[in-house]
């Protein structure tokens, strides 16, 4: 093998005279047996140590199931738990820190079961405006976690240092929030501030590295589909797509344990005992993540950094723009978008004098990057998504505070939205899903956000319909006409210990619950698919980067959200809702009318052949295994006639 290659890429490999596609794998690797018919060329191939993997008929009617799920997997799913407890903990509370006031007599925030629980005092809209900013810093620094870890450290490092800066966030936060800092609304706000950066800092460190690391414990051990059969005798596919689909619903099931738990716990914490417990128990429960990565670290899968590719891939990028950029953006992106953009950029492509230097990887990285690329422009209409998503987490914990709660605390209401998760999840999982494959109906990623948007818009729908009757109802429309509810108790003149029956509408808070669960519906749809997306589509070595990109969306929602801000405030809050209902059934048509023809692209880009490139880490390869394992894939996706899918068209 040439020096270059061995050294820093794989360009080599298109150097030799032998093309890939045409080099056998030793016999012991794979054995030809007869075909069943239906796939384009008479044989069967199975892999090194026997298992059979499926022809193009088999992956076509075959019924799909999942693969073994190693143990190891669930401690990676419990650090996610404890690591959500500490952040769903600390965040449920921060809209009644920031918007309500100290109640009378208290030095704490803990308003008892008559009062509301309050600390600063500042109002809705500054609530509203520090928790998207919040949203926002904790979901735009996952992209700097992803690069860290793709390049320097490794997730697992990454983990680490994400902890540690988590830890001083939270410090930060008790701080804040002890009585005697209370005390100075303004100075409290400016501790409040400065720990929200170190505390959105590790989270987006952590977000970025820990959903793919908990993947890749599966695909070390099943890289591509087999086919087994039952013990009752049914042949089926074991689909490790499939599989990690799975790992992300059950992930994500453990996200909502860890979210459920700490918000109940620390909104009780905040209306009993005070803001300071609210945010020192998520501190303390944090604690074990560091302690659960360590006892394990022999029994992870640890992918190391592979050095910077992403400079590799944006210039991929430059290359095929060359002569076709232009001040029309409309333009720019047509160009973008055109039959044969990456096609035209790889390696084989140009001969070596006219290939550039930086050029040091294979034909198939480059289909990689752009499978990468079309999972980022996926993740471009997410803002519209989560902006639906986000009104539970401020707005929506405001319009409980306006109705009836009988001693419950607004900020626990939003709970139903992890409840309801942690039902029907396992539904999906164990009920759903599985009858919809039985019956050989697949939906596709790509299917699944398109009717995650229109989820999404019902759920807005519903709350303002919530919004209006509580306008409608109140008991200050007798003054202003529309029942203003922003000190609507001051406004009729009745003391502080008067029932809230007296100033508020007649309607239970529990009546939020439709859009709560319709949301909860959204994620299982958009949320958690967006996790597997990121994972299955990105180039190996450049997964915590995209993963960060599908976080930055919801980052970019957060922005998005604050020019909502001048809307969340009485009368207008109905229109907002209606607003957001309207984008978000725009975004579902406009997601499907985009991505339809990707959609029908997908079993192709999945089993797409793994890169010889692998960055920094090609200096030490072992470059006659990749090349065999690389033309074994390749062998497999002929039979499965998945070679002719046109992946290469854009």
């Amino acid at each position: 093998m040439p020096t270059d290659a061995k050294r820093d890429g794989a360009v080599a490999a298109h150097d030799t005279t032998t093309p890939i596609e045409e080099k056998s794998p030793k016999e012991h690797d794979l054995a030809a047996v007869a075909s069943g018919s239906g796939s384009d060329i008479e044989v069967r191939l199975r892999g090194p140590n026997g298992e059979e993997y499926p022809t193009k008929e088999e992956l076509d009617t075959l019924r799909r199931v999942k693969g073994p799920i190693n143990w190891i997997i669930y401690t990676i799913a419990f650090i996610e738990l404890c690591e959500r407890f500490a952040y769903y903990g600390t965040t449920a509370v921060f809209v009644n820190f920031i918007s309500q006031p100290l109640p009378p007599g208290s030095t704490t925030g803990a308003g008892g079961t008559d009062l509301q629980a309050g600390a600063l005092g500042q109002g809705q809209q500054a609530s509203t405006g520090l928790v998207l900013f919040n949203s926002f810093w904790s979901y735009v620094t996952p992209l700097f976690g992803g690069w860290l870890a793709d390049t320097y450290w490794g997730k697992y490092k990454t983990i680490h240092a994400a902890v540690g800066v988590a830890m001083l966030g939270h410090i930060i936060l008790i701080v804040s929030a002890l009585p005697p800092v209370i005390a100075n609304p303004k100075g409290a706000m400016g501790c409040f501030s400065v720990g929200l950066i170190f505390f959105g800092l590790g989270v987006g460190l952590f977000k970025a590295n820990i959903s793919p690391m908990i993947a890749e414990q599966y695909e070390s051990e099943q890289p591509r589909a087999i086919v087994k059969t039952l013990k009752s005798g049914e042949r089926v596919v074991v689909d490790p797509i499939l599989t990690i689909s799975i790992i992300y619903m059950r992930y994500y099931f453990f996200i909502n344990v860890g979210s459920l738990v700490g918000s109940i716990a620390m909104v009780y914490a905040e209306k009993y005992v005070g803001f300071w417990l609210s945010y020192t128990l998520p501190t303390g429960l944090f604690v074990l993540c560091p302690m659960v990565l360590l006892f394990f670290k022999s029994k992870y899968t640890r992918n190391p950094p592979t050095g910077s590719v992403l400079g590799k891939a944006l210039a991929l990028v430059g290359l095929s723009m060359k002569g076709r950029w232009s001040i029309n953006p409309i333009t720019t992106i047509k160009h973008m978008r055109e039959p044969g953009f990456f096609e035209r950029v790889k390696p084989s492509k140009f001969s070596e004098s006219e290939r550039p230097e930086w050029m040091t990887f294979d034909d198939h990285w480059v289909d990689e990057v752009r499978r990468g690329f079309k999972a980022c422009s996926v993740f471009v209409w997410y803002p519209i998504y989560w902006l639906s998503y986000n009104q539970l987490s401020n707005n929506l914990v405001s319009q409980a505070a306006t109705m009836v709660l009988k001693g419950v605390p607004n900020d626990v209401v939003n709970n139903l939205d992890p409840i309801a998760l942690l039902i029907f999840i396992p539904i999906f999982d164990k009920l759903f899903y599985p009858a919809l494959r039985r019956a050989h109906i697949i939906i596709t990623p790509i299917k699944k956000v398109t009717i995650g948007f229109g989820i999404a818009t019902v759920s807005m729908i519903i709350a303002a319909i919530i919004q209006h009757y509580i306008y409608m109802q109140s008991p200050c429309r007798l003054i202003d006409g529309y029942g203003y509810v922003d000190n609507c108790r001051e406004s009729l003149g009745l003391p502080d210990d008067a029932p809230e029956t007296a100033y508020k509408p007649p309607l239970s808070v529990w009546i939020q619950a439709p859009a709560y669960i319709f949301i909860a519906f959204a994620e299982i749809c958009s949320s958690i698919t967006g996790l597997e997306y990121a994972f299955t589509k990105a180039p190996k070595n450049m997964r915590g980067f995209v993963t960060g990109v599908f976080w930055f969306a919801q980052a970019f929602s957060a922005a998005i959200g604050q020019a909502f801000v001048p809307l969340a405030t009485d009368p207008y809050l109905v229109w907002l809702y209606v607003t957001v209902a309207i984008i978000s059934a725009l975004g579902g048509v406009g997601f499907w009318w985009t991505f339809a023809a990707l959609d029908r692209e997908e079993e192709a880009l999945n089993a797409l052949p793994d890169s010889l490139f692998k960055g920094s880490q090609n200096k030490d390869a072992d470059f006659a295994t990749l090349e065999a394992a690389q033309a074994e894939q390749e062998k497999i996706r002929h039979a499965q006639g998945l070679d002719k899918n046109p992946v290469t068209h854009s």
